[in-house]
């Protein structure tokens, strides 16, 4: 490995190797929505772009975490996500947490609060969100090429309605977070809408 790879103090610390270990456990039961797939791929690749987009440490962990308290057990969690990994990271995860709510609220009233944090939230949160939202269109995109219109029936809302969502996303932080993460969600979305 050439010397130029190599920097005197890693990005990634101890910590992060810590909250990859605590999201594996908390979603080692969990799949991605409609097939097989381990949930943590989806945590782990939100967490590859927030990094990939210049995020640091702590917007890594969140988005490793990014999932946990809504899907996991919501104020235990939190509690147990401020003590291992301090404020910063749960400030990042409750902005991106859409309801910790049992049962979930509708999907419209949740995917509406999800705009308003959205907006509200500071930058490190929203490199969260919006990889959050790239990689979840992403899945959705490489399903559709494989199943067709079939994707769509394993959400609770239509096709028009989870396609709305992401162009809200992509309006609610256009003026607010410059990234190549929104101009591919635009892409992609641009696609789906031809």
């Amino acid at each position: 490995m050439s010397d130029q790879n190599l920097i005197e103090t890693p990005l990634l610390t101890e910590r992060f190797e810590q909250a990859f270990e605590y999201t594996f456990h908390l979603h080692a039961r969990q799949l991605r929505k409609g097939g097989s797939i381990p949930y943590i791929s989806h945590l782990m690749s939100v967490a590859a772009l927030v990094l990939e987009d210049g995020g640091d440490e702590d917007a890594a962990i969140a988005a490793l975490l990014h999932d946990a308290i809504e899907d996991q057990g919501g104020t235990p969690i939190r509690t147990e996500i401020q003590k291992r990994f301090g404020d910063r990271v749960l400030q990042i995860v409750d902005a991106c947490t859409e309801s910790d709510q049992v049962p979930k609220p509708p999907w419209k009233l949740r995917k509406e609060r999800s705009l308003v944090q959205l907006r509200q939230a500071p930058v490190e949160a929203q490199r969260v969100m919006i990889a959050d939202k790239l990689h979840n269109l992403r899945s959705i995109w490489a399903d559709w090429q494989r199943q067709g219109d079939r994707v769509w029936e394993r959400f609770n809302a239509s096709q028009s309605e989870i396609l709305w969502f992401y162009g809200a996303c992509i309006e609610a932080i256009r003026d607010r977070f410059d990234s190549p993460m929104v101009t591919e969600l635009q892409t992609i979305l641009r696609y789906f809408n031809e």
